[in-house]
């Protein structure tokens, strides 16, 4: 795992008030989470500060498990470099 993910997940841990052992690649925010759409909004603009990025909508749209999170994160600052 790439040190991005490992900042994901610890993202996505505070957010929910969880253990980052609790997530997996597969955890879904809305079926796992049980995160809303406000909570989605809140968490993309946690993974843009957190990494300087900017996520389009429909970027965001795509986001569904801590895995997508992951990816694009990884893939965006990749792109960056």
């Amino acid at each position: 795992m790439s040190a991005s993910g490992v900042t994901v997940r610890e993202i996505v841990a505070n957010k929910f008030d969880i253990s980052v052992e609790e997530l997996s690649q597969e955890t879904s925010f809305i079926q796992d989470l049980d995160a809303n759409s406000l909570d989605k909004v809140e968490l993309i603009m946690l993974f843009e500060d957190a990494f300087q990025l900017e996520i389009m909508d429909a970027e965001a749209e795509e986001i569904i498990t801590v895995g997508d999170a992951e990816t694009f994160v990884e893939r965006a600052l990749n792109a960056k470099r």
